[in-house]
């Protein structure tokens, strides 16, 4: 059975219901192809979008960044979103051009963690979702720099999916006469060859974790 994402003012699909996705799964799916969001807030009254990493444990997003970011303040309703662009859509017509893409908007109000364990493990989550096997490579955050490292936890209750794929939607038109291409130009994002620190000592090799991931997709 699946698992719905419930339904609210913010989150119903008012317009291309068509791209809209009730399932949890979809929601997870775009949030684990990823690690970069944008946190949308309001400060002193204006709307404000930072880009942020992000990571995912269960039905909670956590969100870090400095202790002197006022985006990460908290005690407000924030909006994340997450998007994958998955190619451009080219249709006969500029009118009907789009874009095939997967996105996820989150709302909530974040909570401020403040537990030193509960800190640590969210930072944990997030490094392992950007970068599986970091955490246990590199040095651990030492106490000066959890005390200037700011961690949100939002919740995944409250939250809308849409995804478009397929091609242009103007097969069965007048334009499809003119004659001209259509179709679709797909965007694939790939990790490259990882490239050492100049200073680094000739003799410390890539880690595994990290050379595997070389020519592999993201997204």
């Amino acid at each position: 059975m699946t698992d719905a994402l419930p339904v609210t003012d913010l989150t119903r699909h008012s317009r291309l219901r068509e791209q809209g996705s009730l399932d949890r799964a979809d929601l997870e799916a775009i949030l684990d192809a990823g690690f970069v969001c944008h946190l949308g807030v309001v400060i002193e009254g204006r709307p404000v979008v930072v880009p942020t990493v992000y990571g995912r444990d269960g039905r909670d997003l956590y969100l870090h960044g400095s202790v002197a970011s006022r985006s990460l303040a908290g005690g407000g309703p924030v909006c994340v979103t997450v998007t994958h662009v998955d190619g451009l859509v080219l249709a006969r017509s500029v009118f009907e051009h789009g874009v095939n893409y997967r996105s996820a908007m989150i709302h909530g109000v974040p909570r401020k963690v403040t537990d030193p364990d509960e800190k640590l493990a969210g930072l944990r989550r997030l490094t392992e979702h950007a970068t599986p096997g970091q955490w246990s490579y590199a040095r651990l955050p030492n106490r000066k720099e959890l005390a200037a490292t700011t961690l949100l936890v939002l919740s995944l209750d409250e939250a809308s999916v849409k995804i478009r794929t397929g091609g242009p939607d103007d097969g069965d038109s007048p334009d499809a006469d003119l004659g001209l291409w259509a179709g679709t130009l797909p965007l694939t994002s790939t990790w490259g060859t990882p490239v050492p620190d100049p200073v680094l000592p000739p003799h410390i090799p890539v880690p595994d974790h990290i050379a595997r991931r070389g020519g592999t997709g993201q997204g």
